[in-house]
């Protein structure tokens, strides 16, 4: 990511944030459907319902008639910094830096003949949100902001014959990006002076594609692979600066852009049925972070004025490793668990308040439950265990200094659908 500004005052631009801190990045996985029951487990290659839209278009040719998906969610968590001795900056703790965030998804497919296919998804995938308060110690590295990518994805599939499917997506992302972040007027101690502080607001639109694959070498297995470009989001807004003097009225409406890429992704899934009521999943995902580039640009005040420094997170790919399984209980009722443990795009020396992420470990479970021959109600849960993440940062110049760690980071995510058929 390049961002274009000139010199500013004790000041880092978010380039991350909202909906939450997931997965090693910030793709998420938890999109209102059944799948986060299952922890991403066999995503690629179940092809259980429309939804297949955001995890493999291939899916769809398994699909017969019209088929309609809704979802709904709510995230929450505990992310919370606690300060150590090394922090020389004023300031209150952050309090938890996650508020509970709502979200959903609606996907649609209808079979044309026994080839075509075609479906529609609408759902938000990527993105993360940090809301700490407003005067915490860390605030001139931030305060608060979010960015959330909603993708709009007309799809369509084709199945040559029994055993092999493909599946092609044409991905319209709208980005939404908000920062608020605190600027020292007051480097070194010189003076007494109240923090200033600028927005940052911005909406975006960027186009990539999904595409997919599915090969059944025989009944009850199918192997998925797919696969997710890039999307590049160029935001562009005037900083909104509050506070007095001359050097803050001279930011105030300073044109800043922002050029950020969504990372491409691949995902290679299994899906075998072992009996009529038991089936394995599995998947294996990657995430090309290493090409994300720089998150921010942090200026240092000094008494005689500020020097501009570009923020690198040093972001490398991630991984994640699922397993899962679904037991059809009864004739109405199918059971779904799953287990996944995901890298972390950035070292624990390169972590930043911007975007506080890491590894994690994600548990899931989840029950669809057969109202009639026409209509499933699915509801889930996932767990993401972050544990504790260490975060030092310090300005170059003024050596202002925070220190600490995110204790016992957690998110969950409880999410309900329904599934018609017509």
């Amino acid at each position: 990511m390049q961002i274009k500004t000139s010199a500013l005052p004790v000041m880092t631009l978010l380039a991350l944030c909202c909906q939450q801190a997931h997965a090693g990045g910030i793709m998420l996985y938890e999109i209102g459907t059944d799948n986060a029951g299952l922890a991403n487990a066999g995503a690629a290659a179940r092809a259980q319902g429309p939804s297949t839209i955001a995890s493999n278009p291939a899916g769809m040719s398994y699909l017969p008639g019209t088929q309609i998906t809704g979802g709904l969610q709510v995230l929450y968590g505990d992310l919370s910094f606690d300060r150590d001795s090394n922090t020389n900056g004023t300031g209150t703790g952050s309090g938890n830096a996650l508020d509970p965030i709502p979200g959903g998804s609606f996907f649609i497919s209808h079979e044309l003949d026994e080839h075509w296919s075609i479906g529609f998804g609408n759902y938000g995938d990527f993105g993360l949100a940090a809301n700490y308060d407003n005067e915490w110690s860390g605030r001139y590295f931030a305060q608060n902001a979010s960015l959330a990518g909603l993708s709009f994805v007309p799809s369509v599939a084709y199945r040559f014959n029994e055993q092999w499917s493909v599946g092609l997506g044409v991905k319209a992302m709208y980005g939404m990006l908000q920062a608020q972040t605190a600027i020292d007027r007051s480097p070194f101690g010189l003076t007494d002076r109240s923090d200033g502080q600028f927005k940052y607001k911005d909406n975006d639109w960027g186009f990539g594609a999904n595409v997919g694959v599915i090969y059944a070498p025989q009944p009850g297995t199918r192997i998925g692979l797919a696969y997710t470009s890039k999307v590049d989001l160029d935001f562009e807004d005037g900083l909104d600066v509050k506070g007095d003097g001359p050097l803050l009225q001279r930011l105030d409406g300073l044109n800043t852009q922002l050029d950020m890429t969504v990372p491409q992704t691949a995902t290679l899934s299994l899906f075998q049925q072992l009996d009529p009521q038991w089936a394995l999943l599995a998947s294996v995902n990657w995430q090309d972070w290493s090409e994300f580039g720089d998150i921010a640009v942090q200026v240092d005040t000094t008494a005689v004025g500020a020097q501009s420094t570009t923020v690198d997170a040093h972001f490398k790919d991630t991984w994640q490793l699922a397993l899962g399984a679904q037991y059809q209980a009864t004739a109405q009722l199918l059971w779904n668990v799953g287990v996944a443990y995901d890298s972390s795009a950035v070292s624990d020396g390169n972590r930043t308040f911007t975007v506080p992420m890491g590894e994690s470990w994600r548990i899931a479970t989840g029950a669809t439950y057969a109202l009639n021959k026409v209509t499933d109600i699915n509801v889930s849960w996932a767990m993401v265990w972050l544990g504790d993440m260490p975060v030092d940062q310090t300005k170059t110049t003024s050596g202002t200094r925070t220190s600490g760690q995110f204790d016992n980071a957690w998110i969950q995510a409880v999410t309900g659908n329904m599934t018609w058929r017509f």
